[in-house]
């Protein structure tokens, strides 16, 4: 399956899912409290298929598979016999109608709770937080190769997944953290990151690589894998490993790219260390000037570099009663770290953070390549998101017409037509905004 389609099919399975569940909660309570649902519908659009129960409920898989909605009886949209009325949602007390409304965000916290159980049970691969390389910000602070995160203020860190959320949520807000970690050695030490120094254009999306940290894990050794032919003369063989660029170390691919970057200039020659069959050896090339795939021309050494798969080497695996606490220790940690992102961000009056459809569909794709753990936690995720939007007090949303039910109880009587009215107008104009900004973020950052 090609990545294109592959995330439209992941993206499609994920919104269908957390809507389900969503609508079927605002469904299961309502009925519960004695309302007539008159329409249960998985997407927009024309129906495609369709089926009515005894109770004279349509059950519809519509065409725009982008979102659904619950349509329940109610005077205020439509005439309804008096025989009906009382089981019209507009006549059920301000309680029963905010335990309604409330109940769509409350089953996407509740599928969270199981999802996240469930990829415990199975058990999610991952890599511990050892450190690579440490550079700019990392290595003023201390940090050294084999440091192992343990904690970030306080909080415990078992996995790098760990460790990237809690850095972002602090980069974003320019806060300065205090990280525990153990050496090489088994000595304990801390490491403080004043995140103050971070340039102002950082929007916590890279926080690892922007704070200098270098996972283990991703570092490849710089061993030759094939030599262009029409490339700079030399004498590189392949299998051979560069340890150093004019005397400065090379510790993997990706420092290599930046040693001979910052080192290669036209007509000079660069001296290389090599580990060559046990023995070191000296190679001097000079870069040459290539232009690669009808981009810029650039110096280039004419080597290519060994890739290989990066294997995970850690598994967060819980039985299923130890499962049930990390499950609420997770939704915990994200529920702080989303709501981190979200308050730096406006602090910031940033929104370099936010991404649309396309990104959620790319993620999709990554999180299912990885495994069923690691989709479950892609789907916790986005429904503990989905949860938290919707209880925002923005009308339209669940939040707003629970603040207008607050109102209401304060008041002793409902909010005006007009009121309401105003209110639609306000709440469709905001979430158009950002969802025109999301899709902007989207075509011109796609999320790797």
């Amino acid at each position: 399956m090609s990545t294109f389609f592959g995330s439209v099919w992941w993206m499609l399975v994920s919104i269908g899912i957390l809507v389900t569940f969503h609508e079927f909660g605002h469904f299961w309570v309502a009925r519960r409290c004695g309302v007539h649902v008159l329409r249960f519908s998985v997407g927009f659009g024309k129906p495609l298929l369709k089926r009515i129960d005894r109770d004279g409920t349509e059950f519809v898989v519509s065409a725009i598979p982008l979102g659904g909605y619950v349509k329940m009886l109610d005077e205020r949209e439509f005439e309804v016999d008096p025989a009906d009325a009382h089981r019209a949602f507009n006549r059920k007390s301000v309680w029963q109608r905010m335990a309604i409304t409330a109940a769509g965000p409350a089953a996407n916290f509740l599928l969270c709770f199981v999802l996240f159980w469930a990829m415990f049970v199975i058990g999610q691969p991952d890599y511990r937080p050892v450190v690579g390389r440490a550079e700019g910000l990392a290595a003023q602070a201390g940090f050294v190769a084999g440091d192992r995160l343990q904690s970030i203020d306080g909080d415990p860190v078992d996995t790098w997944t760990d460790a990237a959320m809690l850095l972002a949520v602090a980069e974003m807000n320019r806060n300065p953290v205090r990280i525990e970690v153990v050496r090489n050695d088994g000595g304990r030490a801390v490491r403080n990151l004043d995140l103050r120094q971070l340039p102002a254009q950082t929007d916590g999306s890279d926080s690892l690589g922007q704070l200098g940290l270098v996972q283990k894990q991703t570092m490849m050794p710089a061993i030759v894998s094939a030599i262009e032919p029409d490339g700079p003369r030399q004498d590189l063989r392949i299998g051979d490993r560069i340890l150093a660029v004019d005397e400065l170390p090379v510790a993997d691919a990706e420092q290599l790219n930046e040693r001979t970057r910052s080192k290669s200039q036209a007509g000079q020659a660069l001296h290389l260390l090599v580990e060559r069959d046990g023995a070191h050896l000296k190679v001097d090339v000079i870069p040459k000037l290539r232009s690669h795939d009808s981009s810029k021309p650039r110096l280039t050494i004419g080597i290519s570099i060994q890739q290989r798969p990066t294997a995970f080497d850690t598994v967060r695996h819980y039985g299923p009663i130890e499962a049930i606490g990390a499950s609420l220790h997770e939704m915990r940690q994200q529920i702080g770290a989303t709501y981190g992102l979200v308050t730096g961000m406006f602090a910031r009056g940033s929104t370099e953070g936010l991404s649309g459809p396309v990104g959620i569909a790319q993620v999709a794709n990554s999180s299912a390549k990885l495994g069923v753990a690691w989709f479950l936690f892609f789907l916790g995720l986005l429904s503990l998101s989905l949860g938290m939007v919707n209880l925002l007090p923005v009308p339209i949303l669940d939040g707003g017409h629970l603040l207008y039910y607050l109102i209401e109880l304060v008041k002793g009587s409902p909010v005006s037509e007009r009121s309401l009215a105003v209110g639609q107008y306000i709440g469709l104009t905001l979430l158009g905004g950002l969802m025109c900004v999301a899709f902007y973020n989207d075509l011109l950052r796609p999320l790797p």
